[in-house]
Parts: C-alpha cells; structure tokens; sequence
C-alpha cells in the first residue's frame, strides 16, 4: 500500500493528461491516480469502473510501454509512472477486500444475447447489464472467459484474476452459459426466436491464417492458439497432460515474432521442451511483440533468428523433422521435434455459415455499419472486437466493445419506442 501510495504521489496531474489521450478507453488515469495517492482507493476503483470492465485484467496485459505509460510526460526523463501496475494493484485490492459493489439496476431496457466471452463479449454485456438489459453470454468452450483463459498464459495472466472478473459482471446480473456453440449448436435464428431484441458477435479470431510452407499437415506443426488453448485446458484440469502437444525434451521452432509467438515460445520451455527458437523473415526491429515481451523471453533462454524464413518440414527415419530455414538466400537443415505457426488468425465462419443476411469482407471479417454503431448487414445482430477485424489487444477489443454496446442501445430504444407507437 505504502509502495502504491508513494507512486501515485509522483503524478504530476497534468493539465492536458497524455496517459489518458493513449490509453484506447480513455480510462480517466490521472484522476484515479489521484485518488489512490491519498488512499480512496474505493474512489479510485469507482472512477476505473466508468470506463473499464476488466481492470485487473487491463492492468496485467495492457501494452502499457505503447499506450498511457508510453505517453507520460514523466517518461522523457525516464521514470514514467507505473500505471499498469497501480492499476493492478487498486483491482486487486479492491477484490480482495470487496470494497466496490456495484449496484443491480433493473433490467426492463430488453434483452440482449452476447456470443463468446473474450474482452469483447464481457464488455457489452457489463456496459448493457449497468444500463438496465438483460443479458446472457454464450460461451462455447466449457468456462467463461475467452482468450482470457485459454489464450493468454497463467504467468502473464493468473486465472483467479480472469474468474474474479468474470464473477464481478455476473454480480451485475449477467447470465452465462457455456458449453454451447452458437452455429452448429444453435443459430441465429434461434436466439431471436427466444426473444432477444439484439444480438452482439464477440467470437474473436479463433481460425489460424495459413503459410505457404511444405510439410505444415505434418502431427509435429501446430498452431500456436491451439497450443495455447491446449495448454489452457490442462491447467484448468479439462484434459490430461498427454493431450498437450509439447513434451519433455523437444526441440521446438516457433514461427513469428509477435507476443502470441512469445507466449508460446516461454509457455513451451515452461512445459518441458529442451530449446525454443523463434523464426522471423524480418530484422527485430520489425518485430510486433512488445519489446518487454521479447527481453522476458530471452531471459527465459528463447532464442531468435532475425530475417530467416522456415520453407519445408519433412519427418526423417529418428521420429523429428529436417527444417529447412533461409537466410539471405542461403539453406540450413535443422533438426526439430515439434514448429509451432504463429502467424496470426482470422475469424472462423461457423456463425457467418448457419446465418442468412450477414456479409463478410473478401477476409471473412463480418461488415458492420456507423449507425446504429456496430451492426452488421443482419437486422439486430451486432459485431465487435476481432471478428469485425478490429484485431489489436485486450484493450482495443474493449474499446471497440464500448461503442457497440452503446449501439445496441439506441437500437433496442428505437426498436421499443416504435412498438409503443405501434401499439
């Protein structure tokens, strides 16, 4: 407390705050700040509230050096303040010591079905739970939570603190129900048949993008979401150890250098593998990830190779695979146990497929319009985050959310108002 305390105080309060103005929902930081330095941390945790539904979440994974703490003044002399941390650590106090409840408003607005349960889908439905809807979440896999908890490692985001904040948008009347997948399970139709007046598509960017690279059909090439979700359900005690797709001593070549790539290069080195090198076709200059994503990883003993490319993948008669890496037109053949893709994904169609009226861009990312903010060519039916191809972070995905939520409402508010008048 004293130490949080004490960083707080270092805030210079500016006048035009140049936190507030990177971070993508416009969290009002120097004003909860504020607050914490003179210990209201129920204030503080109030004022985060307003505009972040996932603070604790935010505080952990946020790009921070790209967004609020990137842009403090403070940061010009180097001692930026620690925003992320301060965030985390107001969250978690205020979870641990159940210091802000909010209240219960009465759901009499209508009644909103939210599929999936990422970033995205939790947003909209605590932005329309506070404004008096009714909402349920259905989620496919057999816990709530998304990436959040199949995607993103227990050492960058401890599942306690994705549950926790998970039970504070069911606190706010919330319903989720797992296990159901929306398209094959039950479509579209079926929802609104059930008497939803609006429905928001939070399914994210579940399908992996393909590379050009002989021998990917091979048992040993795996993508890295699905790794990642793998390893994901081991933790969660969903599926036995023998069904994640690392073992102990494999040599392993990661393609990519984004922090998805990151992840799962330190999640594999963490789950027994000998030796992890990351392969990238570009200088690391060039690389996505997060420059403390890449320093934690070679802290870790990740190895990288700059402007190389993996071309083929073929099994040899010793049960691994040659590997055949290029670089500056010049071959090598390595050897390697398992190659995990991380290349980036795109939106899978199982919703898209079961459903007539809603178009797709020529990449399969669902189209949507200004006004109401956030619908698609399907009356009612919403989109937001990475299936509308708003991929970017947790955050940008929240960000986004918000201003469909808000969409939603003026639809469902007209769509009362002009069956009063009809009436």
């Amino acid at each position: 407390m004293a130490e949080a305390i004490a960083e707080a105080k270092r805030c210079l309060n500016c006048k035009v705050p140049q936190c507030k103005k990177g971070c993508p929902v416009g969290n009002d930081i120097p004003d909860w700040i504020h607050q914490l330095s003179m210990g209201n941390l129920g204030n503080a945790m109030s004022i985060i509230n307003a505009k972040s539904n996932l603070p604790a979440v935010c505080g952990r994974v946020c790009a921070h050096e790209r967004q609020c703490e990137g842009n403090c003044v403070l940061g010009k002399k180097g001692a930026h303040i620690n925003i992320g941390r301060l965030e985390q650590f107001v969250a978690d106090f205020d979870t641990q010591m159940h210091l802000t409840r909010q209240p219960i408003v009465q759901k009499d607005r209508g009644r909103v079905a939210v599929i999936g349960s990422g970033p995205a889908g939790l947003t909209v439905a605590g932005e329309l739970a506070r404004g008096g809807f009714d909402v349920e979440i259905f989620e496919m896999e057999p816990q709530a939570g998304g990436v959040l908890t199949f995607g993103i490692p227990e050492y960058r985001l401890p599942k306690t603190i994705v549950k926790s904040e998970i039970e504070k948008i069911r606190q706010l009347g919330v319903r989720i129900t797992t296990g159901v997948t929306i398209g094959p399970d039950m479509n579209i139709d079926a929802l609104f048949e059930q008497g939803f007046d609006a429905i928001f598509m939070g399914t994210g960017a579940g399908k992996p993008k393909k590379l050009p690279i002989e021998g990917v059909q091979y048992d040993g090439v795996r993508q890295a979401i699905y790794f990642l979700r793998r390893v994901g359900l081991y933790n969660e005690g969903l599926i036995n150890r023998n069904e994640v797709p690392i073992v102990e001593g494999d040599v392993v070549y990661v393609v990519g250098c984004g922090n998805t790539a990151m992840d799962a290069s330190r999640t594999a080195l963490r789950f027994g593998a000998s030796k992890v090198t990351i392969v990238y076709h570009r200088s690391i200059e060039n690389m996505t990830a997060l420059r403390a994503e890449y320093d934690d990883a070679v802290a870790e003993g990740v190895e990288f190779m700059w402007n190389t490319s993996l071309t083929t993948i073929k099994p040899d008669e010793e049960g691994t695979y040659d590997i055949t890496l290029v670089r500056d037109g010049e071959q090598q053949i390595v050897k390697g146990h398992k190659v995990i893709l991380a290349v980036g994904s795109g939106p899978a169609s199982r919703i898209v497929s079961t459903t007539h009226g809603i178009e797709v861009d020529p990449k399969g990312y669902v189209l949507t319009r200004e006004y109401p903010f956030g619908m698609t060519t399907r009356k009612g039916v919403f989109a937001g985050g990475d299936v509308s191809g708003n991929q970017a972070t947790v955050v940008h995905a929240m960000s986004n959310a918000r201003e469909v939520a808000a969409g939603i409402a003026a639809y469902v508010d007209a769509l009362n108002l002009m069956k009063s008048i009809g009436d």
